[in-house]
C-alpha cells in the first residue's frame, strides 16, 4: 500500500511529507492505522545529526492506533484491536527478558542499527529503493508495519493522544520513579526539566507521595510543573551552576533524596549529581549526542555514597506497566491530559518540531489521520 509519512533523508534536512511503499505484514507483524504520534525531543538528536541513523528514514516512535491487519502467528492483539507503540521491543527470551530486564532486549539493538523490524529488514521503500524504520515504530505516518512484540493492547476510554505519550514520555519519566527511585514517599525529589519526560517523571513522584522540586529555565513550563502538583519550583535562568546547587539545596532542606535529568546534557547530570544529599541517588534518564560525557567527582561519590544510575524506557515492562499507568489515568491519578501540547497535522509535523526546538511547552502530538 501507499501511505503519506515523514520521511528524514539527511541530518539537517526539514522532515518531508512523503508518499511512500508500505509492505503488508509479515508473520509476527501487524499493520496499525496510527491515530496520534508524540513530539518527542529524541527525534531531534537524529534530525540534527548528533545520533546516528540509517537514512532515509520515517522517523516517530510514540504513537498510537488501531490494527488492521495480521501477519501469520500473531497472537497478542486482533484486527481492530486498539494500541500503543513501544520503541523497545520484548522478544521474551534473550537474556535480558527472561532475567527482567526487558527494555535491554536485544532486538531493541537490532531494530536501531539496522533501520529494520526485528529480523532487521525494511517494509518501507521510498521511489522504488531502500527506507528504514525508526527505532522500530516510524508512526509519523498514516499507517505502520510494527512487530507484535512492540504494541501493548489500549484500554476502552483512553483517548489516541493520551495513549500515545504514554507509550514513551509517561512509561519513562513514570517509570523511573515506580521502578527506580525506591522508597521516596515524603523526601525531596527533584527533576532537572519540564519536558514531557521531566513531566511525566513529576506525576510520579506525586503518585508515589515523594515531595518533588521542578527545575527548568522556561517560566512557562515551570507553571505547567505547579499544576500538576510541584511542591516547589525553581527558574534557573540566568543562575550559574553552583547557585543553582545551592538553592536546590536550601528549597529540599539539605538536598534530594533522589534527582531526574530529564534534559541529557552534560551540566544537567552534574546538576542532578551535585543537589543530592548523602546516599542520594541520581537517576539519568535524558538523552545527549553520542560522544556527550559528564564528570563525576569521585570523593563526592565515594565519601557520601551517592549513587548515579541510567533507566532507559522508565526500566519498564512495558506489557505491565503501560497499562498499568493508563488505569491509574482513567482512575484519575495521573493527569495526563493536563501534560498534552499543541496538535498537528501529519503535513506540519516539521512546525512541531520547530515549535519544540524553541521551548514549547506541554507534549504536543501528531495526528496522522
Amino acid at each position: 500500500m501507499r501511505v503519506r509519512a515523514a520521511v528524514l533523508r539527511a541530518p539537517g534536512d526539514p522532515l518531508r511529507v512523503e508518499d511512500v511503499e508500505l509492505e503488508a505484514p509479515h508473520a509476527g507483524e501487524v499493520l496499525v492505522r496510527v491515530e496520534a504520534a508524540g513530539v518527542c525531543h529524541t527525534e531531534l538528536h537524529y534530525m540534527e545529526g548528533a545520533m546516528p541513523c540509517p537514512l532515509p528514514i520515517v522517523l516517530g516512535h510514540e504513537g498510537s492506533g488501531v490494527v488492521e491487519e495480521v501477519g501469520s502467528g500473531v497472537d497478542a492483539v486482533a484486527v481492530g484491536d486498539r494500541v500503543a507503540f513501544t520503541w523497545r521491543p520484548r522478544c521474551g527470551h534473550c537474556e535480558y527478558c527472561v532475567t527482567g530486564r526487558p527494555v535491554m532486549c536485544v532486538y531493541g539493538r537490532v531494530q536501531a542499527r539496522s533501520g529494520g523490524l526485528m529480523d532487521a529488514t525494511s517494509r518501507l521503500r521510498l521511489e522504488g529503493g531502500p527506507l528504514h524504520h525508526f527505532l522500530g515504530v516510524s508512526c509519523f505516518a498514516e499507517h505502520a508495519v510494527v512487530s507484535q512484540r512492540a504494541i501493548v493492547k489500549v484500554p476502552d476510554g483512553v483517548p489516541p493522544a493520551i495513549a500515545a505519550v504514554t507509550g514513551c514520555a509517561v512509561i519513562t519519566g513514570v517509570g523511573a520513579v515506580v521502578n527506580v527511585a525506591g522508597q521516596v514517599a515524603g523526601k525531596p525529589l527533584v527533576v532537572v526539566g519540564a519536558g514531557g519526560v521531566g513531566l511525566s517523571a513529576l506525576m510520579g513522584a506525586v503518585l508515589v507521595g515523594a515531595t518533588p522540586l521542578v527545575v527548568d529555565v522556561a517560566p512557562d513550563k515551570l507553571e505547567l510543573a505547579r499544576r500538576l502538583g510541584a511542591a516547589d519550583t525553581l527558574d534557573a535562568s540566568g543562575m550559574a551552576p553552583g547557585d543553582v546547587v545551592a538553592a536546590v539545596q536550601e528549597l529540599t532542606g539539605g538536598g534530594a533524596e533522589v534527582a531526574i535529568d530529564a534534559v541529557g546534557l552534560p551540566q544537567t547530570l552534574r546538576q542532578a549529581f551535585a543537589v543530592l544529599r548523602p546516599g542520594g541517588t541520581a537517576i539519568a534518564v535524558g538523552l545527549g549526542s553520542v560522544d556527550a560525557t559528564a564528570a563525576v567527582p569521585i570523593n563526592e561519590l565515594v565519601q557520601q555514597q551517592k549513587r548515579l544510575v541510567g533507566s532507559l524506557y522508565g526500566s519498564a515492562n512495558p506489557p505491565v506497566d503501560l497499562p498499568r499507568y493508563l488505569a491509574l489515568y482513567l482512575a484519575g491519578k495521573l493527569p495526563l491530559d493536563t501534560l498534552l501540547g499543541e496538535r498537528y497535522p501529519l503535513d506540519a509535523v516539521d512546525d512541531a518540531y520547530e515549535a519544540l526546538r524553541k521551548g514549547a511547552g506541554g507534549r504536543a502530538v501528531v495526528l496522522p489521520s
